[in-house]
This record gives C-alpha cells, sequence and structure tokens, in this order.
C-alpha cells in the first residue's frame, strides 16, 4: 500500500506553501487545508490543492472521508481549463482509489474513470503526467493485479519526476519500484529502492512518510537490522498518533 503524493515539497520561497508543506509532513492536513480555504472558492489550484491534501489525509488515517469529497466536488466546481480539470479529475481518481484498498467501499471503476479521464485532459508533457503515472501503477498494481503495467507507469512517473525536481514523488516511486523488485525476489534492487526513498524523506523533512519507509526497509535487511527499523517505526508512528494508520495496524499484528 502507498501513502498519497502532491507535488513538490513546498519549499519554493512561497511562506504559505511552506507553512502548508510543514504541517503536512507532520500529518496535520486538515490544518494545511485550512490554510487554502481562502482562495479556494475563486482558485482552481488552491482548490485542487485543498482537496489533494484532504484526500492524503484520508489515505493516511483512514477518516475525513466526506470532508474530502466536499472539497474534490468544490474543486471539480470551479475547475475552468483542460489542465484545471484534468487535475480534479486525479484527485477524483486517487480519492476512489484509497476508499477501494482501504475497504471503505469499492470505488476502483471509478478510480479508472477519473484517472483516464484526466489522461484525456493532459497535453503529453504536461507536468502533471508524473502524478497521474504514479496513481495510474497504483491501480495497475493494486486493484488490477498487473505489476508489468505498473512497473512501466512507475517508470514514466520516476522519470518525469526527477527531470522535474519532484523529489517527493521521486520517494514514491523509488518506494513502489522496490516493492515490484521484492515481490519477484531481487532482493538488492529492492534494498536500493527502500534506502533512496527513506533518503529523501529524511531529507524533506517528510516525517509522517518516514515509518512506511523504514518499514518497508525492514523487509530486505537482516533480522536484528529489521528489528530496530520497525522499532524506530513504532516510535514514530507513537510520535504521530498512530498515523499512518494501517501500517500502524501492521506492526501491531507482526
Amino acid at each position: 500500500m502507498s501513502g498519497s503524493v502532491g507535488s513538490g515539497s513546498g519549499k519554493d520561497g512561497d511562506p504559505v506553501g511552506h507553512a502548508i508543506w510543514r504541517l503536512r509532513s507532520r500529518g496535520c492536513w486538515v490544518d494545511a487545508a485550512a490554510l487554502l480555504e481562502p482562495a479556494a472558492p475563486d482558485n482552481a489550484d488552491a482548490a485542487v490543492r485543498r482537496a489533494a491534501l484532504l484526500g492524503e489525509g484520508c489515505m493516511f488515517t483512514g477518516t475525513g472521508w466526506a470532508e474530502a469529497e466536499d472539497a474534490l466536488r468544490a474543486a471539480e466546481a470551479v475547475a475552468r481549463t483542460d489542465d484545471e480539470r484534468a487535475a480534479a479529475a486525479c484527485e477524483r481518481g486517487h480519492l476512489a482509489y484509497a476508499a477501494t484498498v482501504l475497504g471503505v467501499r469499492d470505488r476502483a471503476d471509478e478510480a479508472r474513470a477519473a484517472l483516464g479521464r484526466s489522461a484525456a485532459l493532459l497535453a503529453p508533457a504536461a507536468r502533471g503526467r508524473a502524478l497521474l503515472d504514479f496513481r495510474r501503477g497504483l491501480l495497475a498494481e493494486h486493484l488490477s493485479e498487473s505489476p508489468q503495467a505498473a512497473r512501466a507507469a512507475y517508470r514514466r512517473a520516476h522519470a518525469a519526476a526527477s527531470s522535474q525536481g519532484d523529489t517527493l514523488l521521486c520517494s514514491f516511486t523509488w518506494r513502489q519500484l522496490a516493492g515490484l523488485a521484492l515481490r519477484d525476489g531481487e532482493l538488492a534492487e529492492a534494498r536500493h529502492g527502500f534506502e533512496e526513498s527513506l533518503r529523501l524523506r529524511e531529507e524533506l523533512g517528510f516525517l509522517v512518510g518516514i515509518a512506511p519507509a523504514l518499514a518497508a526497509l525492514a523487509e530486505v535487511r537482516p533480522e536484528e537490522e529489521a528489528a530496530q527499523l520497525r522499532e524506530e517505526a513504532a516510535r514514530l508512528l507513537r510520535l504521530l498518533g498512530n498515523v499512518p494508520a494501517w501500517l500502524s495496524e501492521q506492526l501491531n499484528a507482526a
């Protein structure tokens, strides 16, 4: 399973963007989204970013679905250009995917349709293609059981994210590619991918994403080191109020 991902880290000199990033990286998605509320009614970019934050909160916590849906409908209503509509459709696809993989409700068909709509609206070289390809990879891997299609989508997303300097998205693509490598028994490749994912999240200060990266790396480490990695992941989970919730359940069950 993967957490959600937006574009970039917010460290671009924008004070509001930096504040949003600090809150988001610590799992305070509702507070981060609130900073966008004043602009959201008239600004499609702000509206989509707000919906994305609340959708990410759903993925990590398993709660807040109604608020995320309301924000998404508002973003869809204010979108005017093809790029804006594509961004809103991409967020709808991801929210539907999250609801499906977390067992809230089967919305797989909605997820596929929304991401397909986003792909049709985006220009081939549009910046939003990287995130869209990543999310189409998630659907291929987790909903369609098509690892080959997932790998191709993740690789496209990784190449685009690297060229755009989207370090956070690169951390997610590294992790998903490593998971597929592990599935194929390619331990060295998996270890490298999980290490890169963890390194990037630590460099960015994406605190809420570090525990999942530690737990993933533990899967390809010797048992003594793996136990230490899981212990550190559990410590971070306690610090963040057992977020992400799905990882807390996994570690408690282990």
